[in-house]
Parts: C-alpha cells; sequence; structure tokens
C-alpha cells in the first residue's frame, strides 16, 4: 500500500496520517476548513488543530475531494458521525471499488441510530473496518507508546489494516466484533462526561471510580443485546478507551463534563470549541437505543437530561445515587 486519503482534516485525522507518512505512504487528507489546507501546504503543520507539529512532505492538503481521492488505496475517516452520511454521500463517484476503509470516527447518527461503520457501509455497499482504542492524538503525533484494536467482519482486510497502521511506538490489535468496539467507542464518549461532571463537581474519586465501572456496564449491556461479545468490552476499544477518556483533560468530553459540573452551559462549552465532543449528540442516540432495546442506562439518560434538560449535574448525581437498590450484576 503506497497513497492513503485521509477525509477529514482534524486533529485525529491529522495525527494518523502524520504516522502513515513517517512510514513512507503518501498520504493526502481532504479537509473542509481553507485553513487547514493552507497551513499543511504552506507550513507543513495543521496549525488549527494540532499546532506545533510539523507534517512530512508526504503530506498534502485539498479543499476539493476528488484530487484527494485520486489513486487512493486506502481511505481513513475522520469526519464526526452526524457528518458522515453528507459528506460521503457526496464523495461516493469519488471512490473506487477496490479502496479498503477503515473508519477512526466514533458516535451513533440520531436519525437512524446507526454507527459510523454502518452507515459508511449503506452508502457505499461495502464492509468498513474501525480503528478504536485508547489513543490522544497529541501523544501518537509525539510517538507516545500507544495501543489499539481494529475490528471488521473481514479478516483478510483486518490484517491489512493491522500491517498498514502498526509502528514501534503504536501497537495494533485485531478482532472481529465491529459492533462491539462501536458500542464501545459511542458511549464511553457519554459516560466522560459524566466522569467530567464528577470531577467539576469536586464528588472525589470514589465517585469517579464507581462512574467509570458502572458505565462500563451500561456500555456492555447496550453491545449485548445489539449482538456484541462481552469479551470486548474488556479491551482496548472498551475498558481501554473508556479509562483513558474518562480520567484526562485531554479528552474533550471529560472537559465539557468538567466546565457543566462547574456551572457552566453546555452552549457556551460548545461555541467555543474548535473539535465536536461526540458524547454530546451521542448522549441522545444512545437514549433512544436504551429506549428502542429495552436496556437501561440510567447514567446515560442523566447525561441525556442535564444536556438537552437543563438539569442540575448535582441533581443527576443525587438521583444516580438515590435509585432503588438492586444486585450488582444482571
Amino acid at each position: 500500500m503506497k497513497k492513503v486519503c485521509v477525509i477529514g482534516g482534524g486533529v485525529w485525522g491529522t495525527a494518523l496520517g502524520l504516522l502513515l507518512a513517517k512510514k513512507g505512504l503518501t498520504v493526502n487528507i481532504w479537509a473542509r476548513e481553507k485553513e487547514v489546507v493552507r497551513a499543511i501546504n504552506k507550513k507543513n503543520e495543521n496549525s488549527l488543530y494540532l499546532p506545533g507539529v510539523r507534517l512530512p512532505a508526504g503530506v498534502r492538503a485539498f479543499e476539493e475531494p476528488g484530487g484527494a481521492l485520486e489513486g487512493a488505496e486506502l481511505i481513513v475517516n475522520g469526519v464526526p458521525t452526524q457528518f458522515i452520511r453528507r459528506v460521503f454521500s457526496s464523495l461516493k463517484k469519488n471512490i473506487g471499488r477496490e479502496v479498503l476503509l477503515v473508519s477512526v470516527s466514533k458516535g451513533v447518527e440520531t436519525g437512524t441510530l446507526k454507527t459510523p461503520c454502518s452507515i459508511l457501509k449503506e452508502i457505499l455497499g461495502r464492509e468498513v473496518c474501525l480503528l478504536s482504542g485508547p489513543s490522544f492524538a497529541a501523544e501518537v503525533a509525539a510517538e507516545k507508546p500507544t495501543a489499539v484494536t481494529v475490528s471488521g467482519r473481514g479478516k483478510k482486510e483486518r490484517l491489512l489494516i493491522q500491517k498498514t497502521f502498526s509502528a514501534p511506538y503504536f501497537r495494533v490489535y485485531e478482532h472481529d466484533d465491529l459492533i462491539g468496539a462501536e458500542i464501545g467507542g459511542a458511549v464511553k464518549n457519554v459516560i466522560a462526561i459524566a466522569s467530567g461532571m464528577c470531577e467539576g463537581l469536586d464528588l472525589g474519586k470514589n465517585a469517579r471510580a464507581a462512574l467509570i465501572t458502572r458505565g462500563l456496564n451500561e456500555m456492555t449491556r447496550l453491545g449485548r443485546k445489539m449482538g456484541a461479545k462481552g469479551i470486548t468490552f474488556s479491551g482496548l476499544s472498551g475498558l481501554g478507551d473508556l479509562f483513558l477518556t474518562c480520567t484526562s483533560s485531554l479528552s474533550r468530553n471529560y472537559t465539557v463534563g468538567f466546565r457543566l459540573g462547574r456551572g457552566e452551559k453546555i452552549g457556551r462549552i460548545l461555541s467555543g470549541m474548535k473539535s465536536v465532543a461526540e458524547g454530546v449528540e451521542t448522549s441522545l442516540s444512545a437514549m433512544k437505543l436504551s429506549r428502542k432495546l429495552g436496556v437501561e442506562m440510567p447514567i446515560t439518560r442523566q447525561v441525556y437530561l442535564v444536556l438537552y434538560r437543563g438539569k442540575n449535574p448535582s441533581a443527576a448525581v443525587g438521583e444516580l445515587m438515590a435509585r432503588s437498590l438492586k444486585p450488582e450484576f444482571d
């Protein structure tokens, strides 16, 4: 594999483009922001999303998707979940039948309740793999040791993606539970908002540990109801990603929750953010899924009520603690 196209010039897409370029691949990035395209091509830097990180000459950016996609053997989807359908519906005519597809987006589409790989499969008519796990883009760009996993239904495709992305500082595992990995990656962002609220309210480490553990329980219940394997949620795309996102201010979703806990309003928080906090939209989608499938998700429900119904975060915590007593395990 020699040429890759990254769709989406955000922080994660840029970091992965950097990783692949260091391995000798030609990387084209399609970005909607003109300032991102100009900065990458003129300064070899994505100064909007990944400032201070120099990109190799093998990374080029494009305003028009046709040029970015020309000759690509691998497409990396880094578009936020709620925009995937619109973006890829317009790109479909430029994507060849033999191109390998891997998504790094996390979430659930609010209207259809579909995951990113399901949306892409519907539009493009083929299977898509997912690269997921505990991986802050800035640390990958700095070559900090990182481990992730690629999931998908095709063994051949998984192994090729595993080999393509693996580097001395970036270890890639593989497995076949795509829906489990996608649900883990989506719901962990909702739990991260709740974790941030815990910290913002100064509730202590006991509360945060309990919340992360019960959050893992929620994502596992939902995933298994959707056909996922329970063991997936103990892995990198489940517990690994959940722990990282729930415990660091580098997480956009954790930061949203922290600021909510400090008393800020969600509109003001989001208006000042450059990147998308996927957990905000996913809390709505996950609530709809839990109702549709009959899966109890009390933490997700309280995050939804804070974000969309203006509930006070302290009141949300109180309601969680006052729930009726029950066994720990279903």
